[in-house]
């Protein structure tokens, strides 16, 4: 079989194939199943593979591109207007093949495995965080079913956890105390997790290069740093610091015809959790630059004095994110603005 591009949906256990030669002719519509797939892809020729960028294929493009293919993800919905007609496995992968061959066509950089790892990090610290969050609540509504009413922050429910420990310090029935001991024990574990976790992301923030650069700018530490570092591999796939920042989600969504621009609210597409990081690092900004007597302060001034707060800091986060892709590109660290 002559074949030059090749879609393939994934799947958890049956693969689909759809391959056509130069001229466009379909030569190979097939089924797979998972242990079969880079048996059947060693034996082509290397040819331009697609695949739909989801949460396995990273790793199925680093398998596939190590047997000499040329493989390209690219993101759901620019597939979606390919579909002809009914939703099935072979129409994905027929639309697949077609999608990877446009010229325009914007693809997903393959993520390397420690890129993929320092990302488990992140998801993980974010679920430990609201495990925690949800354990400390408890803690706070149990005590006020008893008329224990704690001030909010992580501090005051360890401090009165301390006093739980002394039966005669706070009187409560035996099998509360006992559960709400238990949820502090686990408290406790959660706590000590998150921070295994955050060590092991400074770790791999000092050998990062990228990550060092990206924490010189104001408003992005360490977790932002890493989080950003290892989901851009490749810079350059984004044009310009605009795009990206679109990619965030943290642009008007448009809604613009016949030459008049129409700008609604933030699009909020893209990486929520990276979006949120940004966005909580600009809230820091906003406060400390309207305090200074640099150019961003004046900007941050004049901008709150017309423009609700938030808004302001969605605007920080966004010019956060065009620096960071200008660092990104480039290879340098962040300059400071000259005081006025």
């Amino acid at each position: 079989m002559d074949i030059t591009t090749l879609g393939i949906d994934l799947a958890k256990s049956v693969f689909q194939l759809h391959g056509v030669d130069a001229d466009g002719t379909v030569v190979l519509q097939k089924k797979l199943r998972r242990n079969a797939v880079l048996d059947f892809l060693g034996k082509l020729e290397p040819c331009l593979i697609g695949m739909e960028a989801c949460a396995t294929s990273h790793f199925w493009a680093r398998e596939v591109a190590a047997l000499g293919h040329d493989v390209r993800l690219i993101p759901p919905a620019y597939v979606k207007p390919y579909v002809k007609r009914q939703k099935n496995d072979a129409a994905d992968a027929e639309a697949i093949c077609e999608a990877v061959t446009r010229p325009n066509m914007r693809f997903v950089p393959v993520k390397t495995a420690e890129q993929q790892a320092v990302l488990v990090l992140h998801r993980s610290r974010d679920l430990l965080i609201r495990q925690k969050t949800m354990i400390l609540n408890a803690i706070r509504a149990h005590l006020a079913e008893f008329g224990i009413v704690t001030a909010q922050g992580p501090r005051k429910i360890v401090e009165i956890i301390g006093r739980l420990e002394d039966p005669d310090n706070i009187e409560l029935p035996s099998f509360a105390r006992s559960a709400l001991l238990s949820l502090a024990a686990q408290l406790r574990s959660l706590t000590e997790e998150i921070v295994r976790i955050e060590r092991q992301l400074m770790a791999w923030h000092r050998q990062s290069q990228a990550s060092q650069r990206l924490e010189t700018i104001p408003g992005v530490g360490l977790i932002t740093a890493t989080a950003l570092a290892a989901s851009v591999p490749d810079p350059s796939v984004f044009k310009s610091g605009r795009q990206f920042a679109a990619w965030l989600g943290l642009v008007p969504r448009q809604n613009s015809s016949g030459g008049k621009e129409r700008l609604g609210r933030v699009s909020k597409m893209g990486n929520g959790y990276l979006r949120r990081l940004l966005v909580v690092g600009a809230t820091s900004v906003t406060r400390r630059a309207a305090e200074t007597d640099t150019r961003t302060g004046a900007w941050v001034r004049s901008l709150l004095e017309r423009k609700p707060t938030r808004l302001v800091t969605v605007a920080i986060a966004n010019k956060t994110v065009r620096t960071a892709w200008a660092l990104l590109a480039k290879g340098e660290s962040y300059k400071a603005a000259l005081t006025i």
